[in-house]
């Protein structure tokens, strides 16, 4: 009879005698999993939208994490230094008690916080011999846990893991601190020699050797989120063995410095030699992204204005996560490329070529039914329409023309955003923003000169003074073509048609700037004849007086020569550049959906769940998920005895009000899942087991609850 088997239920209890299965076997196992081949991903693969997606992908990340390491780059190297300074290359004073610590300030609600902790191990694991435990406060409700969860980490780290693959693992209940020394001495000690004494007290400076420097990292990732009491007891013990354990705590402050003091009493401050480091805001790191790998001119592919705008708001006002926020961007280039091979012209203009001539006759009906394709094939002659909705091979001729447009019109686009960010970014208020961000998104959407905040920073232009007009038109143009310049790089063979566009457009600003250099502050028309007090003494009435005055007001003032030539050059840039290459996309070339993503409807859907929305309709009407013939309504009202018993269940407690009678709702159920004549009837006990599960598990989604007060009701919570 095997020790499992009784003819009793009872708890059996084994030693800890179970090993770790082979490391080798495992990986054996991860290749054999990794050789299946999937026919899906393989054909899917081999598509030119994948590829084209694949590489776009590649590059923005591999762009985006080159920023966040030289964003970041100073703080973590100052980090390092000081891990490496107050743990390395010195000998230890066992008398001395003192935690060194160092908090990093990582900003309010960034859900970023561990992976930024992740690359902090990763680098000090390259430069020192360092074991990193992360503790977050979920896994700390009491000193107790805190510290098994902090020795059990060390202790089956996954290089311990591999050292000591045949011995017996640790039970949480023998993580103590005491087994953690023993561990390190173990391992790390330059002899085997050192043991504690029975009472528990440390030995003598002189009886102990030197300690090789292995540290012990501990990180508190979400230092607000502990309690007080858990940390001020879990820094006293770290302290209390700091130096015989080289312990080094790091913690992640979402706040300020002012949470520890408000957290932790003196006395344990006082344990600490704190220092202080500041990481970058996410909205500067996000702004960074944005505007030198997102918004970049590199790139074929663009968001909307309402796309850009309700990731941002999703960024900005509801979790400050980057991780997050560049996931968000992945599935918009994923919905728009996996759309069909059309969209695989969605790349640069030489690849897009190659691309054109891989079009089948399906891609190129794809074409043909962007919105756009509609103006441009009203455009054309008459016996021009009938070859491009017809002739494939006429369409595909005319396809490089179209794309060349395309890029030209974002290229032009992304500079001339850069001279209007510029002018608008410093002015009072900012009625159009002070990012790169805000306007594109705002230019995009909208006819920007027509709106009233344009209309109000134009204003504000035009109240400068002559030096701070100069100043400001100057530096535009200096940033405008230093980016033209940078561009030149990425689009060589378009370069050609550009640059003459927007070279001839900054040099006629240019020259209108130098004669406002030159112009002169006097007043350039007549000044008009004034009219004596002594004529305004004649009037006989308050009526004639009135008019008089309301005549003079509207008479031509003098204007100097300066406020035309200002004026002048700003309605140069309101007309030439911003109306004509800043406008919405309803004046974007034809093809231009090609380009754009645009559908915010599928955005909103997945990134942002709606979790009543969903649920409801998962319960009410069961078929959109399951797909099955036998949950096939007709009417979403309608009950049928085939739907599963949590939906039914559910159905019935909407036809309820407050307080629904556990009985009648019982009685409903079994009239619907086993109809029978006889309401006399006992009830089945698998009915009754049935139904009781379903109302638990409606109770555990928090539809009902339980009631006090009538022990045979249950509590409606939605309404």
């Amino acid at each position: 009879m095997d020790s499992t088997i009784s003819i009793s239920k009872g708890c059996f209890v084994f030693k800890n005698g179970a090993t770790k299965a082979d490391p080798k076997q495992r990986s054996r196992k991860h290749k054999m999993s990794g050789k299946t081949s999937n026919l899906y991903s393989e054909e899917l693969a081999g598509q030119p939208f994948y590829r084209v997606y694949s590489d776009t992908w590649q590059k923005l990340q591999s762009n985006i994490l080159k920023l966040q390491v030289a964003s970041n780059g100073r703080i973590m190297e100052d980090l390092l230094n000081y891990v490496i300074k107050e743990t390395q290359g010195k000998r230890r004073k066992y008398t001395n008690e003192i935690l060194p610590t160092a908090a990093l300030l990582t900003g309010i609600n960034q859900s970023d916080h561990l992976q930024q902790f992740n690359t902090l191990s990763k680098r000090l694991k390259e430069k020192i011999s360092v074991d990193v435990c992360v503790l977050q406060s979920r896994d700390c409700s009491s000193t107790k846990t805190a510290i098994e969860a902090m020795v059990y980490n060390f202790l089956e780290s996954e290089q311990n893991k591999q050292e000591n693959s045949n011995g017996k693992r640790l039970r949480r209940s023998q993580c103590t601190v005491r087994q953690l020394k023993k561990w390190y001495h173990a391992n790390w000690s330059s002899s085997n020699d050192l043991e504690e004494s029975n009472a528990g007290e440390v030995k003598k400076n002189d009886d102990l050797k030197t300690i090789e420097n292995h540290t012990l990292l501990v990180v508190l990732p979400d230092f607000e989120c502990f309690p007080p009491a858990v940390l001020q007891d879990l820094i006293s013990i770290l302290s209390s063995h700091c130096v015989e354990l080289s312990i080094f705590l790091v913690l992640g402050i979402a706040t300020s410095v002012n949470a520890i003091h408000g957290t932790l009493p003196y006395h344990v401050t006082n344990k600490m030699k704190l220092r202080v480091f500041e990481t970058q805001t996410a909205p500067i790191i996000l702004n960074e992204i944005l505007e030198k790998v997102i918004l970049s001119s590199e790139y074929g592919f663009h968001l909307s204005g309402k796309v850009f705008k309700f990731l941002t708001n999703i960024f900005l006002y509801y979790d400050f996560s980057i991780n997050g926020f560049i996931q968000a961007f992945k599935y918009c280039l994923l919905e728009h490329y996996f759309q069909g091979n059309a969209y695989s012209l969605c790349t640069n203009y030489s690849s897009s070529l190659s691309h054109v001539k891989q079009l089948t006759h399906e891609d190129l009906e794809c074409v043909r039914k962007q919105l756009s394709f509609r103006a441009y094939v009203e455009s054309l002659r008459p016996e021009s329409i009938i070859a491009v909705l017809t002739d494939d091979e006429y369409l595909r001729k005319q396809l490089p023309a179209l794309l060349k447009d395309c890029h030209l019109y974002f290229i032009i686009r992304r500079v001339f955003l850069e001279f209007l960010t510029v002018l608008v970014e410093d002015l009072p208020n900012c009625p159009l923003g002070k990012y790169r961000r805000e306007l594109y998104a705002f230019s995009l959407s909208r006819n920007i000169s027509s709106q009233s905040e344009f209309k109000e920073s134009w204003q504000l232009l035009q109240f400068l003074s002559k030096e701070e007009l100069i100043s400001k038109i100057t530096k535009a143009l200096s940033i405008t073509g230093n980016f033209l310049e940078s561009s030149a790089q990425i689009h060589m063979e378009l370069f050609k048609y550009y640059a003459p566009i927007i070279k001839e457009k900054l040099d006629r600003v240019q020259r209108l700037l130098n004669s406002i250099s030159e112009a002169e502050l006097f007043a350039c028309n007549a000044v008009p004849e004034q009219k004596s007090p002594k004529n305004l003494k004649q009037f006989s009435s308050r009526e004639e007086l009135k008019q008089e005055l309301l005549k003079m007001s509207k008479e031509e003032k003098p204007v100097s020569e300066l406020t035309k030539l200002a004026q002048e050059l700003l309605s140069y840039i309101e007309k030439q550049i911003i109306d004509e290459h800043l406008g919405p996309l309803e004046r974007a070339p034809a093809l231009h959906e090609l380009f754009i993503f645009s559908d915010i409807n599928s955005v909103r859907r997945n990134i942002i769940g709606t979790p009543r929305a969903s649920l409801h309709m998962a319960l009410n009407n069961p078929h959109l998920y399951l797909q099955c013939t036998c949950c096939s309504l007709r009417e979403h009202t309608q009950l049928l005895p085939t739907l599963p018993d949590l939906s039914i269940v559910y159905k019935l407690h909407l036809e309820c009000g407050r307080m629904i009678n556990l009985y009648d709702w019982l009685q409903a159920f079994r009239s619907v899942v086993d109809f029978n004549d006889d309401d006399q009837a006992q009830i089945d006990t698998q009915t009754q087991a049935r139904f009781t599960r379903s109302v638990a598990e409606l109770q555990y989604l928090g539809y009902v609850k339980m009631s006090k007060r009538k022990t045979d009701h249950a509590t409606r919570l939605t309404w």
